[in-house]
């Protein structure tokens, strides 16, 4: 059968102010609908139910998730003891789900994207899905790219320029990765444009359970030895050992310490209206706007001001001849940010932590 595992421990600091240590981008409602993680969940219906998803999280958001997330049973929610990056998150979801289902297919996804055709998202993912069932092979999903961005990794595939549009009755063929590039910048972003042959990493992944565990023992020794007790601990159903396998696990990406290293990884373009929500300009690109550009959530004025993001929940905001910037005001902290500068924020949370203002991260 087909598990998602829904990757969900960050803290999303460049959603500050809003996102905090205490409730993170995830758990928030940001386009009014539901919340990041609920949409995640939701958008898988059709494809795998809610009783075969498996939230991975740090253990302070375990209560958050059950709360958002009744649909999923209480067992399917693994808590991290601490944060080690996505590889042991997935090495710890790949044990649980082979120890019941050693054929099983794992779909791994962020739980903080937004996905806006949800048809054209399912044809991509049931490809996707039968391409991992050849032994030995590691599939990730690509995004067609819109413009020469520099917020994402990019993947280069072997396969046409040109890729025919996605429906129901023409899914997408899955071609052989040829690179993952970090991300660039302006110059170079350009330049995979214009190749056209580069994709957008979405930072999706699908495989068997037990490919990705061969993988992790090739080319991350030291995860492998890491979580061998806790695969011993499932076989024999004792307690599991995660505190000592979190804390000996390396620090790594599945990117960095598996994908980039494999020999047999395919990647199924999609074009579906996917967006990492990765910072404040993100939200102000998918948010309605009025006839200046602005879009405003809360009580705001503006005069002589156009292509702002402004969001206020309990006071008016009042902008004056300001343009392209984002104001965000969360009560206890108010952001103000070129529009085109909001990657930075993550900086001014590390400045927080540094400064030992904690009661602001």
């Amino acid at each position: 059968m087909t598990y998602a595992v829904i990757m969900a421990g960050g803290i999303g600091s460049r959603f500050w102010p809003e996102s905090r240590q205490e409730r993170p981008k995830q758990f928030l409602n940001v386009f009014g609908d539901a919340t990041l993680i609920q949409n995640t969940v939701a958008r898988l219906n059709g494809i795998i139910p809610p009783e075969r998803c498996l939230i991975v999280t740090h253990e302070r958001y375990v209560e958050q998730v059950k709360e958002q997330l009744p649909a999923v049973p209480a067992e399917n929610i693994l808590a991290e003891p601490v944060s080690r990056n996505t590889a042991p998150c997935i090495a710890y979801a790949a044990h649980k789900i082979k120890a019941d289902d050693p054929e099983a297919t794992m779909v791994v996804l962020p739980a903080d994207h937004i996905i806006r055709d949800v048809r054209s998202f399912h044809t991509v993912l049931k490809t996707a899905i039968d391409t991992a069932q050849t032994p030995g092979t590691l599939v990730t999903i690509g995004i067609q790219p819109t413009h020469p961005e520099t917020g994402y990794g990019y993947i280069q595939y072997d396969g046409p320029a040109d890729l025919p549009p996605i429906s129901p009755d023409n899914p997408p063929d899955a071609y052989p990765v040829r690179t993952f590039a970090e991300k660039p910048d302006v110059a170079t972003a350009e330049r995979f444009l214009d190749s056209g042959d580069f994709l957008w990493n979405s930072g999706m992944f699908i495989w068997r359970a037990d490919t990705i565990l061969d993988e992790i023992a090739a080319h991350l020794p030291d995860l492998d030895e890491a979580f061998a007790p806790v695969a011993q601990a499932l076989e024999s159903e004792a307690a599991e050992p995660l505190e000592e396998a979190f804390q000996n696990a390396p620090s790594v990406s599945i990117d960095y310490g598996v994908m980039e290293q494999a020999e047999t990884v395919k990647v199924v373009p999609g074009s579906f209206g996917w967006s990492d929500v990765g910072d404040w300009r993100a939200v102000y690109e998918l948010s309605d706007k009025d006839e200046h550009g602005n879009a405003i959530q809360g009580e705001v004025i503006m005069h002589d001001s156009s292509r702002c993001y402004v969001q206020t929940d309990d006071r008016l905001i009042v902008l004056v001849g300001i343009h392209d910037a984002v104001v965000v005001d969360s009560g206890d902290a108010v952001l103000v940010s070129n529009r085109e500068s909001t990657q930075q924020v993550k900086n001014v949370v590390q400045y927080l932590h540094a400064h030992q203002l904690d009661e602001y991260v």
